[in-house]
């Protein structure tokens, strides 16, 4: 069978969506085995971890918006069969996201003690998150090339490829949180420092690993050559046209996020606890709708660059269905073995009653998210990536994070009240998303023309 061929064979939503989805599930675990296992040293050192995440979270989404246009441009590019362009693109992103990421490491290495002193961070939080925030953040310019690395791979249609690295790297950092958090065999106990390098170190392994499988599926063909020839403006442009909107959603998600984590941070540690806990969980039925979002959206965008539009509408309707029906019955799920699940990480029966209430509240919230993740995904691949991020920023801010701080702070409710302004904050920009793709405005915004640009 040639390379083609196995290509082909593998575009249909479920043959993409399965290794992407144990792809998510693996990192997920990853970031849960250092909560898990830090949840039997110390229940201070996972709120440490889980503040310092989110920031990095936010660094981690910068990185995004190249992966992103990578991602979408490469798929568009090889349903219109222009191969040679989607290469041009793998490069200028391969490059790009190095520059950017060693940047941000950088700047975050260097203002992490004033970053979180500005979130309010609890004082006896503050030494161990300014330790794995300097850490982990400092080299997250590798994770900058894996998510690159990874976006090229996934939009070839190779899924599994990135599945594969993703459980070497698991392995690795789960034998790696054993050795510095228990100490086996004398070992010295560094918890979160010792969880800081072990995440650091499986990362390194794990983009080795990407550029490796990388250079075997593209056989070489990666022409970084051209770069030395002139400046690559219109692949950059073409990149920046797509990713920095694209970016603009993620990072107005994730800094909103930040700013109720700090209304959050203000009612105490039991709630910044509760709440990681909380979501430690609620991922795990998220990946469900994050994993047929991405695997839609590979579709869509082989779909439009071959100029397939009806295809591409009423696939985005029918993975949306998909998506609500299972994250409405892991919702459920979850629910009914929300205790048992709590009580893995602690036995504090104050997290343990809150969070049991929050993950019931979750059964409305999912279905609502997963209009986020599957239809944003389509607009996106489609060419749509301007309106997501207008009516992101207005809802995200104007309900999310006002709304947590009335129901949160000034009604008293607390860690309901943020749930409360999650769900309305959901579902309001699902609804919209969906009269968006149904109106059909995308159908004229590709990015590329049925005319290679290689030659």
């Amino acid at each position: 069978m040639t390379v083609k061929s196995k290509k082909a064979a593998k575009l249909t939503l479920f043959a993409l969506t399965w290794p992407i989805f144990i792809e998510i599930f693996l990192h997920m675990l990853m970031g849960n085995a250092d909560t898990l296992m830090l949840s039997q040293y110390d229940d201070n050192a996972v709120a440490s971890v889980g503040v310092s995440n989110q920031l990095i979270n936010v660094i981690i989404v910068m990185f995004g918006f190249i992966a992103t246009g990578t991602s979408i441009l490469i798929a568009q590019y090889i349903g219109a069969k222009q191969e040679q362009d989607a290469n041009k693109i793998a490069v200028v992103s391969i490059i790009a996201n190095l520059i950017f990421g060693v940047l941000l490491s950088f700047i975050l290495f260097i203002f992490a003690p004033s970053i979180l002193k500005a979130m309010n961070i609890p004082a006896e939080l503050m030494d161990n998150s300014l330790i794995y925030l300097r850490i982990v953040g400092g080299f997250a310019f590798i994770q900058a090339l894996i998510m690159t690395v990874a976006a090229i791979i996934r939009s070839h249609g190779f899924t599994k490829d990135a599945m594969y690295v993703t459980i070497g790297m698991n392995f690795i950092n789960v034998i790696g949180n054993y050795l510095f958090i228990f100490g086996p065999f004398g070992l010295p106990v560094l918890g979160v420092t010792g969880v800081a390098i072990s995440t650091t170190i499986s990362r390194c392994i794990g983009l080795i690993a990407m550029f490796a499988v990388l250079r075997y599926r593209i056989k070489g063909q990666l022409p970084y050559s051209f770069l030395f020839k002139a400046f690559p403006k219109v692949e950059l442009k073409k990149l920046l046209k797509i990713g920095i909107p694209s970016a603009g959603e993620h990072l107005s998600y994730n800094t909103s996020q930040i700013a109720i984590t700090y209304f959050i941070a203000s009612m105490g540690t039991i709630a910044l606890t509760t709440k990681v806990y909380t979501q430690n969980i609620m991922m795990f039925i998220l990946l469900f709708s994050i994993a047929i979002g991405q695997g839609t959206q590979i579709l869509i965008g082989h779909y439009v660059g071959a100029e397939k539009l009806e295809e591409a509408y009423h696939r985005c309707l029918k993975s949306l269905k998909i998506a609500i029906f299972v994250s409405l019955g892991m919702g459920v799920l979850f629910s009914i073995f929300s205790r048992p699940f709590l009580g893995i990480f602690t036995d504090n029966p104050d997290i343990i009653s809150l969070g049991f209430t929050l993950i019931l509240l979750t059964i409305i919230l999912e279905p609502g998210r997963a209009f986020n993740l599957v239809v944003i995904n389509c607009l996106r691949a489609a060419g749509d990536v301007k309106y997501p991020v207008y009516v992101g920023i207005l809802s995200m801010w104007g309900v999310a994070v006002t709304l947590s701080y009335i129901l949160g702070v000034v009604f008293g409710l607390g860690l309901i009240g943020v749930w409360i302004a999650f769900i309305v904050d959901e579902w309001l920009r699902g609804l919209l998303m969906l009269r968006r793709w149904k109106s059909r405005k995308w159908v004229e915004m590709s990015f590329v023309s049925t005319k290679s640009e290689a030659s």
